[in-house]
């Protein structure tokens, strides 16, 4: 009823401003309709910037008394001003009615123009919107890790279509129903033209979806340049930061169609494994008797400093799991293992032997240490297989190495009973 009044008055002031300006009663009827228009657009559009500063100094009052994450993203954006633009083809839509026959030809097409108005500032408010929770969500602690970018990115994408179909319903008088479903045939040609894009729209889904990749994750594609963590997702593209700083780049739909490694689960367990090892030399490999056990004793102190330290138990054989010098050597290293600080005692510690090769017996040392930091993790790597290198002669076992042509050298020279103190700097275990 007030709409009806006031169109009314708006109505009766313009006849009263024509007639005022002496235009004949021809030209008053056909110009009345656009002035009302024009009068219309105005005041919409002046109400639209009125409810804009007001809700901007809402805005900031509240941003000074708290630091809320979804406030600040919208004062970023201006999403403000953007919702702010729906305000005038409301009214508009509304007021229309009254400054034409709803029967006109006339009508229809003013109507079709703010109906296409409304929905262009409606996809613009809304994807505003979108873009404003997307980023607050990756703010939050919880999320900052997840590829939400894409997940922004599919959303705005669905928002672009959705409108897209509303517009062609609009100018066709078509259900929108009806348009989507005639899209099947369209869609055949669609996939020819844009097939890359949708592998890539499809891939990047699947990532979300399935959780296979996030932000911060360290990830490697055995066989190519990508080795290292990713900084970036979005719905076509994947940024890969490698170890040697150089960029990467990979479409989402590779990651789905080959395998690649993703370190998270080591990351979020909060140990890395340890899987190094010598080959020992069979030649090498002697029974762990009490003759065995008191040449070994018999080397010096340094071996002594070792018993003292892990308790001569150790050394003293079972003839149930022990019985050589290299059972001796696994339980020494299994006991070092468990001793060690920077060894995970809450996961697997093992010392084994592997399948015997054409050099030599390989012996595996398998724990994970309590940090999965890549500097650290090397370091405690080093220092315990230096440990066990400088260690292992002292029970007889010697890894294999190939040979060189100082070794040849040195083998001719013993073999010609050549004096051994005359040769300067030689291996301990060339003696063997």
């Amino acid at each position: 009823m007030n709409t009806i009044i006031l169109s009314g008055g708006i109505g009766q002031w313009i006849k009263m401003l024509l007639a005022h300006s002496g235009t004949s009663d021809k030209w008053a009827d056909w110009a009345e309709p656009f002035i009302y228009i024009a009068i219309i657009a105005a005041v919409s559009f002046l109400i639209a910037e009125v409810i804009y500063r007001l809700a901007q100094l809402v805005l900031k009052r509240l941003l000074r008394l708290h630091s809320y994450t979804f406030l600040k993203k919208m004062s970023e954006h201006n999403a403000i001003r953007r919702h702010s633009h729906i305000i005038p083809p409301v009214m508009m839509l509304a007021l229309l009615p009254l400054a034409f026959d709803s029967n006109s030809t006339l009508f229809r097409y003013c109507e079709k123009i703010v109906w296409l108005y409304f929905a262009f500032t409606l996809t613009i408010s809304v994807n505003s919107l979108i873009t404003v929770i997307g980023e607050t969500v990756f703010n939050n602690s919880r999320y900052h890790n997840r590829p939400i970018k894409g997940l922004v990115q599919i959303a705005r994408i669905i928002v672009y279509i959705l409108m897209a179909i509303i517009a062609i319903s609009i100018l066709t008088n078509k259900s929108p129903l009806y348009l989507i479903g005639g899209l099947g045939a369209f869609a055949a040609v669609l996939m020819l033209i844009t097939k890359d894009s949708i592998m890539g729209f499809v891939g990047g889904y699947l990532l979300l979806e399935n959780d296979m990749i996030r932000i911060g994750d360290w990830i490697e594609m055995p066989g190519s340049a990508i080795n290292g963590i990713v900084y970036d997702i979005s719905l076509t593209i994947v940024k890969v930061r490698n170890f040697d700083n150089t960029m990467a780049t990979i479409p989402p739909y590779t990651l789905i169609n080959e395998s690649f490694i993703n370190w998270r689960g080591m990351k979020e367990s909060g140990g890395r494994r340890i899987a190094r090892g010598y080959v020992v030399k069979l030649n090498n490999i002697y029974p762990c008797d009490k003759e065995f056990i008191d040449r070994i004793l018999s080397k010096g102190d340094k071996l002594l400093n070792f018993i003292s330290e892990y308790g001569k138990e150790n050394l003293e054989p079972n003839s149930e799991s022990i019985d050589t010098n290299v059972g001796l050597f696994r339980l020494y290293a299994d006991k070092y293992l468990r001793n060690h600080p920077r060894i995970r005692k809450d996961m697997l510690i093992m010392v084994r032997t592997l399948e015997p090769t054409s050099n030599g017996l390989p012996l595996q040392f398998y724990c994970f240490t309590d940090t999965t930091d890549w500097k650290e993790y090397e370091n405690i790597q080093s220092q315990i297989m230096e440990h066990f290198a400088s260690v292992m002669p002292l029970f007889e076992l010697y890894p294999y190495q190939s040979s060189s042509s100082r070794d040849t050298i040195i083998s001719g020279m013993l073999e010609a009973s050549f004096p051994i103190e005359k040769i300067k700097g030689m291996p301990y275990n060339t003696t063997k």
